[in-house]
């Protein structure tokens, strides 16, 4: 009898232990996906939802009773008497093909060549990824002393005069040299984490077939790293639209180097204090941005459904 009043307490304690323990699990679990959601909410869908709506709209940023609805007028004026608009989409086109082709190749071919397990592959791995940790406003000034139009390396180099960050027609491909410098080391990194995870009888296999090193990466290698490629892909795209930093502490995004991210802050926090009107430009950057996203994620959920 004792034995079966013990069991009895014993079962009861148990089942309020895995109570306690289930109704603590369910509040972490709440807790770890809502303070993320709200987070996300507050951050990032409701300053969206806001510039959408302020888009339509003209604002000076002062008093809420002074938006005035507009309609589509701010669109209108952007594509049609916005003098800066189609400079800025054409140099962050500029900057998109250029960030493809030159420090992307150049990463690869680095990560390729930095894969082999050459010596002292650790000492130009850092090298390479050192400015990737350093701010783009860092990097400028830093590339400032090859620019200088008095003491730059590449003036007293060269025997001339020129002002690389402030001649309209060359200071778009200073800062684009500049940004190679940085961007390059972060594909590298990118790059060489897929070559150590590819599966090396691959390579052995195609050795035995024959194949030389050129013909067995672009062949076998570089098609077995596709996740890498879109990544690389979705990264150059979200680089090209949000470069900023760099060609604001140069001049503000003027005189030749005019970019959407620029022109959103030249009207939200410049001398204009057009809220309205720069909302409608983040809108713009937005949905170019979301043609990408979206191309990125057909792509990944029909080689999940494959």
């Amino acid at each position: 009898m004792a034995i079966a009043t013990t069991k009895r307490r014993s079962k009861g304690s148990t089942r309020r232990v895995e109570k306690r323990q289930s109704t603590r699990d369910r509040l972490v679990v709440i807790a770890m996906v809502g303070v993320p959601t709200l987070l996300v909410i507050w951050l990032v869908w409701l300053p969206a939802l806001a510039s959408v709506a302020l888009s339509f709209t003209r604002w000076n940023g002062f008093r809420l009773s002074g938006i005035e609805w507009v309609g589509t007028q701010n669109y209108k004026d952007i594509v049609s008497i916005y003098p800066p608009f189609w400079p800025a989409i054409q140099n962050n086109l500029i900057w998109l093909v250029f960030l493809f082709v030159l420090p992307t190749i150049g990463g690869i071919l680095i990560a390729v060549v930095l894969d082999r397990e050459m010596r002292g592959s650790r000492f130009y791995q850092t090298a390479f990824y050192l400015p990737v940790v350093l701010s783009m406003a860092l990097v400028g000034f830093i590339w400032q002393l090859f620019y200088s139009t008095d003491q730059g390396l590449l003036n007293a180099v060269l025997g001339t005069n020129i002002d690389w960050y402030g001649d309209p027609d060359i200071n778009l491909w200073s800062v684009l040299g500049a940004t190679s410098w940085r961007h390059t080391g972060y594909i590298m990194l990118i790059y060489l984490a897929g070559l150590k995870g590819v599966d090396a009888s691959l390579r052995e296999a195609a050795a035995v077939d024959g194949a030389g090193e050129v013909k067995t990466f672009f062949h076998i290698i570089l098609p077995v790293m596709r996740p890498i490629n879109m990544v690389v892909l979705v990264i150059v795209v979200i680089e090209s639209l949000r470069a900023f930093d760099l060609v604001w502490i140069i001049n503000k995004g003027r005189n030749g180097l005019e970019l959407i991210g620029a022109l959103v802050a030249q009207n939200v926090v410049g001398e204009a204090t057009r809220f309205g009107f720069g909302s409608a430009l983040a809108v713009i950057m937005m949905l170019i941005s979301t043609v990408f996203i979206v191309i990125y994620l057909r792509i990944v959920f029909r080689e999940e459904r494959r």
